[in-house]
């Protein structure tokens, strides 16, 4: 017979209330095994099954709660992120150097956010749960960090030293796969523009600080600024580009150009990183100081160059397939990946071709493809022909960067196509007329 004491719910008890559920809870279980209870030795109570099918349940459900909070993992796991940080997570302060020593405990914190926010329901009443919340935000103000940005994914567990040539991404795979690794290309331009790793092309309005590329591997970030000869323009006006520690293979290593400030080196003053048999899984170069660096990461089979064109800076980028798709759930803001969202997406407006803006994109880039559409919309909302060189460029780092040449000249949008082709006619016939 299923029984329960009564010596916390019927008979008067000094007991606190917590005491009192987990007295009740222990001698449910203890009941169950179908051994016999009694209150103050002499007091028991036979319960209807239907309330104790209620009770059950309501046991079951705390229960489950209490097992789907996971406020003391995510604490593990960010002493696990900021164990070797040092010296290194302590006094934010103004400044290159600074932002750069502790960009690692920032990006810690940020993860520790993220599992908060994850198990936020769950941990609704747990009082570790919000001292935690409590503490990530008075450190993300204390340390000055900015609440976007990369975050650091918990420490991994142990693993057997890297062998053979795993720190040359394309040699070992070559080697496991029998076949070279499939290369994807983004590049990031003018207004911006952007053409996805999955060969989409769009203009966006996307002032300040947006993710491009977030993954276990690396982080890309761009910032846009509103220009100064337009009421609606905007240009990459700074890039950071964080490659995370990987293994022995890599340590993390941080890039930063500026409009007017494309260094050849990494923050701290160095051009190459991770030797391994002689050779550097990263390493800068430049073929125009100041306005162009050409940054190789041979461990993860990844080329990045940034360059300024005009009074703009432009990224592009080739990378294996399987280092781009190796991000989380949470890292689910990527412009590369998936373009801008839909409402910052800006409509490339049509232009007559007798225009002299026409004229000189078509002598630039004589096939009309998403870079002379984006040469016309620089030139319309800049005014400035120097805007056209992005334009260009971006064509350069594309051939350079996409194996098959048919696949360089991305064709226009068909509305576009369509729009160009009536502007054609309608000019047509209006000469004919007059």
């Amino acid at each position: 017979m299923w029984l329960l004491c009564a010596v916390n719910l019927l008979c008067p008890s000094s007991q606190s209330r917590s005491a009192k559920l987990q007295s009740t809870v222990a001698v449910s279980v203890w009941m169950g095994m179908g051994t016999p209870a009694a209150c103050n030795n002499h007091v028991q109570i036979t319960w209807k099954p239907q309330v104790f099918i209620i009770l059950l349940l309501l046991l079951l459900l705390a229960s489950h709660a209490w097992a789907q909070c996971k406020i003391l993992k995510c604490n593990s796991e960010f002493v696990a992120a900021t164990l070797d940080m040092g010296g290194s997570s302590g006094g934010g302060g103004v400044g290159v150097g600074k932002e750069a020593g502790n960009v690692g405990y920032c990006s810690a914190l940020r993860y520790y956010a993220t599992c908060t926010r994850r198990t936020a329901r769950a941990c609704r009443g747990d009082l570790a749960y919000h001292s935690a919340v409590q503490g990530i935000e008075d450190l993300l103000i204390q340390h000055r960090c900015p609440k976007s940005g990369p975050t650091a994914q918990p420490r991994p567990l142990p693993q057997a030293p890297v062998s053979g040539d795993a720190c040359f991404y394309e040699k070992s795979y070559v080697q496991r796969e029998g076949r070279a690794p499939e290369y994807l290309h983004c590049g990031v331009f003018g207004d911006p523009h952007i053409r996805t790793f999955n060969n989409e092309f769009q203009t966006c309005a996307v002032p300040g600080a947006w993710p491009l590329i977030d993954n276990q591997f690396l982080y890309i970030q761009a910032t846009s600024s509103q220009t100064t000869d337009s009421s609606y323009g905007t240009t990459l006006t700074k890039i950071t580009i964080i490659f995370k520690n990987w293994r022995e293979c890599a340590e993390q290593q941080i890039y930063q150009a500026e409009v007017d400030n494309v260094p050849a080196a990494f923050v701290d003053g160095s051009t190459s990183s991770g030797e391994r048999r002689g050779k550097h899984s990263l390493q800068v170069r430049s073929q125009a100081l100041g306005r162009h660096a050409e940054i190789w990461a041979v461990h993860i089979g990844t080329t990045v160059v940034v360059r300024q064109s005009g009074h703009s800076l432009g990224l592009a980028v080739r990378s294996p397939r399987a280092i781009i798709e190796s991000y989380t759930p949470e890292q689910d803001l990527q412009l590369c990946l998936w373009g801008c969202p839909a409402s910052q997406r800006i409509q490339t407006p049509p232009v007559w071709p007798t225009t002299l803006a026409y004229t000189h994109c078509s002598s630039l880039l004589p096939a009309q493809d998403v870079y002379f559409q984006a040469c016309l919309f620089d030139l319309l909302a800049t005014g400035d022909m120097n805007s056209s060189s992005s334009a260009l460029e971006a064509l350069e780092d594309a051939r350079a960067m996409i194996a098959d040449p048919e696949k360089v000249h991305l064709a226009a949008a068909a509305a576009s196509k369509q729009q160009s082709w009536l502007i054609v006619v309608f000019m047509t016939l209006f000469t004919l007329r007059h």
